[in-house]
């Protein structure tokens, strides 16, 4: 009796331990029971086992169906077999045939103790896959112990992971017994237990070491708005604040850079653009061309996010970047299509267009050079906005009267007109 109590009690502590219900291992050395009576005298014996949930007790018994003529004994009992048992002895009743446990229970208890050992740790590997599930997006230390196609096998202390090399920054090299810091993607379950894997590529990697180095944004005074990397070579961070005494920007970097400096450390030397987000998209986009310095910028379509961005012709490479990676990461972290020229090169766009336009007006029919001239300065170039005017429109100009504005609205009409015809 003192060794069923035992038995109890150390279900209890599985239960307290390994958070697996008393009940269930109750369940599982019921059936070991059944099963190993089973392999004693065949499959075809309907037997029911029982673990009394107070005293730890078992008993199991087979079942029989009491029939006047016996023809198949293992389920089957005759009327004086169930009167000798005492147990109702009508035909078609059920009686129950006590077995004495003893015969097959340390075959019982050895698959017991094997099935406990398996849901002990299908246990584990749930608790473990349940704790690492709610660390996605959080930074973990490791140390590398094994790389194995590249991949990277990473050792967490209660669980390993990989860091795959489609997340893995392209400059950086990795050892076994490394220490290092990546962020959780993703958690699976597979046979061994949860599939952890890491990023060092991840722009959550970027966001997680912000909030450890700048007490600001852990505290939500300052938000990042956005994050947007080429790994390993340039981040940019757009951050808010939501106290107009607090400057984002300069809470991020900290006093001569104390708090950036690490994360730069962290992630090898690569570049961190931290940008203040604005509503305001043109300032929002200039900010975001960092470190290049903009002139002006020249909201296109507000339908289509489209933008125009002058900057200083020394200016133009560092605002595209190399391989265009600055200008890339400044129409992802804003959401427009950006577009960068230089003064050089709006310069020469404009020459050429105002001699496009020239030439459009010396080919209407009757116009003097002067006049082309006159109309040149005055910026009235466009052809069809040329047709729409009025003479009082065109009188205005010096030089230009009443007979020659006629003359000039008519020459405009007249050459739409064949455009239109030609096409």
């Amino acid at each position: 009796m003192a060794e069923k109590g035992e038995l109890l009690m150390a279900l209890e502590q599985i239960e307290k331990d390994k958070k697996i219900k008393k009940e269930d291992i109750l369940s599982v050395i019921e059936n070991a029971l059944m099963s190993a009576y089973k392999k004693h005298v065949g499959k075809n014996v309907n037997v029911v086992a029982k673990v009394d949930t107070d005293t730890g007790n078992m008993a199991a018994y087979v079942l029989k169906t009491v029939v006047k003529d016996v023809t198949n004994p293992l389920l089957e009992a005759s009327v004086q077999e169930a009167k000798k048992l005492g147990q109702p002895h009508e035909i078609g009743a059920e009686v129950k045939i006590p077995l004495d446990t003893q015969d097959f229970s340390r075959i019982a208890a050895q698959t017991a103790k094997q099935v406990i050992v398996q849901k002990i740790r299908e246990s584990e590997r749930d608790s473990l896959f349940d704790e690492m599930k709610e660390k996605v997006g959080q930074i973990v230390n490791g140390v590398i112990y094994r790389i194995a196609n590249k991949n990277v096998i990473v050792d967490l202390g209660k669980t390993e992971a990989i860091l795959p090399v489609s997340e893995q920054v392209f400059r950086e090299k990795f050892t076994v017994g490394q220490h290092i810091r990546a962020v959780i993607i993703k958690v699976e379950k597979n046979i061994k237990g949860p599939g952890t894997v890491l990023s060092r590529a991840s722009t959550e990697l970027v966001k997680r070491l912000f909030e450890l180095e700048v007490p600001e944004i852990y505290e939500k005074v300052v938000d990042i708005v956005n994050v947007v990397r080429d790994p390993g070579m340039r981040s940019k961070v757009a951050v808010i604040s939501h106290n107009p005494k607090v400057d984002p920007v300069g809470a991020c970097v900290g006093i001569k850079g104390a708090r950036v400096k690490p994360i730069i450390d962290e992630l090898r030397g690569e570049r961190i653009d931290l940008i203040p987000y604005s509503v305001d998209a043109a300032r929002y986009i200039s900010a975001a061309l960092a470190p290049a310095k903009v002139i002006t910028v020249v909201l296109i379509s507000q339908e289509d996010k489209k933008a125009e961005v002058l900057v200083a012709d020394d200016m133009l490479s560092l605002a595209i970047g190399k391989n265009g990676h600055n200008v890339r990461l400044a129409a992802k972290l804003t959401g427009w299509h950006i577009d960068v020229k230089s003064e050089g090169q709006k310069k020469q766009e404009s020459e050429e267009k105002a001699e496009q336009q020239t030439e459009a007006l010396e080919k209407l029919e009757g116009i003097s050079d002067k006049n082309i001239e006159i109309l040149v300065k005055a910026g009235f170039t466009n052809i069809e906005k040329l047709a729409q005017l009025t003479i009082d429109d065109l009188t205005t100009l010096p030089g230009i009267g009443p007979k020659t504005a006629e003359k000039i609205i008519e020459a405009a009409k007249k050459s739409l007109t064949k455009t239109v015809i030609s096409e």
